[in-house]
Parts: C-alpha cells; sequence; structure tokens
C-alpha cells in the first residue's frame, strides 16, 4: 500500500472521527438520548425592572431547570411597564412575559392577545403608601383633599381609578398630581401626601429611606376594594396555539422554580441580585420584596389545592366585572381568552 494512499485512509478515518464527535454532541447518543433533543431558545419581557418577584425566571435558569425541559433563554428583558410588556409578547418579540394581571384583561380589550399562565401574585400587591408622621392611612377616605402622586399610565393607573370608583371616590375628591418613575422621591421630599406602591416591589426600599420599620403607613388595594389576582406569568396566544408544547414545558420550569424560590428565598435573591452587574447589592431589597410577597401574595386557599399559579375563571371574571364596572374598560373580554390554568395544572400533577 502507498503511503499516499495510507494518509488519505488516516485522513479519511480522522475525519469520521470528528464527524462522530460533533454528532454525538449534538445529536446525542444511545446512552444519553435526552440529549439528541433540540433546545428551543426563547426570550423573556418582564414588566419593569428586576424586583423579587422576577426570581423564578433567573431561578429556573441558574438551576437548570429550562434546560431540563429543553429550553434555552437567550434574554431577560427588563420593561417599561405592563402594557408594554403585553404588546411585545403579543406581537412576537419575546415569547413569554411577567406583568400585572388586571392590566392583561385591559390588554386584551385593545387587541393584545395575551394569555396568562399562572398568576404569581395571588392578590394585587398594589397598594397606597404614605410617610406615618404626615398622613396615616385607615380607609380610603383619608385620601380627600390630599396631593396624590400619580402616573397616568399602565398598572399603577389602572389600580387608582379602580380603587377611587369602589369607594365611591372622584378624582375631584383628591388634589391629583403627575409624577414620573421612579416617584417615591415625591413622597419622601413631602411633594405629595400619598403614592400608589407595590408593597413587593417600592415599599422596601421606600421604608429603608423613610426611616425603617414603621415609617410608612400603607393601605392595601386588596382589603379596599381591589380583590383582583396582582402580576403573573403570561405568553401570546400565538405561541399556544403554534408550540402548546413548549408552552406546557416552560411552566413546568417556571413553577419548578417558583416552589425553588419560596423554599429558598435568601438563595433566591442571591441569585437574582448576581444576574447582571447594575444588580450587584441589592440582594437584601430582593429578599425583602421576596419576603413580602412570601407573607402576603404567593400563596392562598387554591394554591394550597391546585398548586402554585392556580387561577380559576370566577376570580377572573370577577376582576374583569371589577374593571368594567368602574370604568377602567370599556367592553369585557372573553374569560377563556385571557387566562389558560391548564398548563400549571399540568405542572402540579
Amino acid at each position: 500500500m502507498s503511503r499516499r494512499l495510507i494518509g488519505s485512509l488516516a485522513a479519511v478515518a480522522l475525519s469520521g472521527l470528528v464527524l462522530s464527535g460533533c454528532a454525538a454532541s449534538d445529536q446525542g447518543s444511545a446512552e444519553n438520548p435526552d440529549a439528541a433533543k433540540e433546545m428551543d431558545h426563547v426570550t423573556v419581557q418582564l414588566d419593569y425592572v428586576v424586583r423579587g418577584n422576577h426570581a423564578m425566571f433567573f431561578v429556573a435558569k441558574d438551576q437548570g431547570f429550562f434546560e431540563e425541559e429543553g429550553i434555552v433563554v437567550d434574554d431577560i428583558i427588563k420593561g417599561t411597564g405592563s402594557p408594554d410588556a403585553m404588546r411585545i409578547v403579543a406581537g412576537g418579540q419575546a415569547d413569554f412575559g411577567f406583568g400585572d394581571l388586571p392590566t392583561l384583561a385591559t390588554a386584551n380589550t385593545q387587541g393584545a392577545e395575551v394569555t396568562a399562565l399562572a398568576a404569581v401574585n395571588q392578590v394585587s400587591p398594589l397598594s397606597m403608601c404614605s410617610l406615618a408622621d404626615n398622613l396615616e392611612l385607615n380607609s380610603v377616605d383619608d385620601l380627600k383633599g390630599k396631593n396624590i402622586g400619580v402616573h397616568p399610565a399602565g398598572s399603577t393607573y389602572i389600580f387608582w381609578q379602580a380603587l377611587l370608583a369602589a369607594n365611591g371616590l372622584t378624582k375631584a375628591d383628591v388634589n391629583e398630581l403627575t409624577v414620573t418613575p421612579p416617584y417615591e422621591s415625591y413622597l419622601l421630599t413631602k411633594q405629595v401626601d400619598a403614592v400608589i406602591c407595590y408593597i413587593d416591589a417600592e415599599v422596601p426600599e421606600l421604608e429603608a429611606k423613610a426611616g425603617g420599620e414603621g415609617s410608612l403607613s400603607i393601605l392595601h388595594g386588596s382589603e379596599n376594594g381591589y380583590d383582583v389576582y396582582g402580576s403573573g406569568m403570561f405568553t401570546s396566544a400565538k405561541l399556544i396555539d403554534e408550540n402548546p408544547d413548549l408552552v406546557q414545558r416552560f411552566t413546568n420550569a417556571y413553577l419548578k422554580a417558583f416552589q425553588w424560590v419560596i423554599d429558598n428565598p435568601e438563595k433566591a435573591a442571591e441569585i437574582t441580585a448576581a444576574s447582571s452587574s447594575e444588580l450587584k447589592g441589592k440582594t437584601d431589597i430582593f429578599l425583602k420584596q421576596l419576603q413580602a410577597d412570601i407573607d402576603f401574595t404567593f400563596e392562598s386557599a387554591e394554591t394550597d389545592e391546585l398548586g402554585l399559579g392556580a387561577m380559576n375563571a370566577e376570580k377572573w371574571q370577577k376582576t374583569v366585572d371589577i374593571l368594567a364596572d368602574q370604568g377602567v374598560i370599556e367592553s369585557k373580554p372573553e374569560i377563556n381568552a385571557i387566562f389558560d390554568s391548564s398548563f400549571a395544572e399540568n405542572a402540579a400533577k
């Protein structure tokens, strides 16, 4: 056999080894058939800057829960408000999102076809906050005649309109001042007497700046006529129609991470803070935000029975009725178009 032929055969053999190695890494092997699955790449759109109840996305990525379901999350994008998050996901610029669920119902009446997959906050964390030494909030009537800082857009404005209507007040009963986010500084400098706040977002930071525990007076919307779901995880109606298997696998990983977050809030806060350089040093804030949700919003009698993220038609109908009765939406969307509990229910089995 000639030296040239031997060299050619060796090259072919080496090429075969290289190709077979690539095939094993890309397509798996008999010993590891799961590796043969092609990974789905997705993006996640948040409603606003990162906070505690966004931790599930970062935990699912960090702990490999998405990978176990054959999913790669390419990006988790901070947002500029729930309405924008709904429009972005509905338009296909992101695959999954997180935002205020009453705003999702409103977005559907405006043509954004998005569907809730899990109610993370079983009750709304939206509240009214004041400095305790300036204004004590015992009822919505305490807002009468006061300077109220309001951002006239997004989930906070939907809440504000509904809260007033639910308690027989109108904008004429208060001095409504337009503020731009972040608007906590308006309260701290006493330019306004009260602002709309999330107990699982602004409150921990605001309280720290206002003087610590007890420095704020907080009026919970959920205890004053705003008995609706809070924020949740959602996707587009189009993705559910076209790829329900992906939606199911994403929900599986997300809800697995949800339980992990509840069981390990300190570690979840660390993982979230370590997800980017701009969040470095926010572990304590994320932990306080998560603890507020663990104590107040994540679980309910319904989640005890059906699992985390549980939703039902009765409460969604109540949410839509509140928004319609109080003039927030002009027409009621079909309940089945705005939520689908089957993915969370399947994940809990």
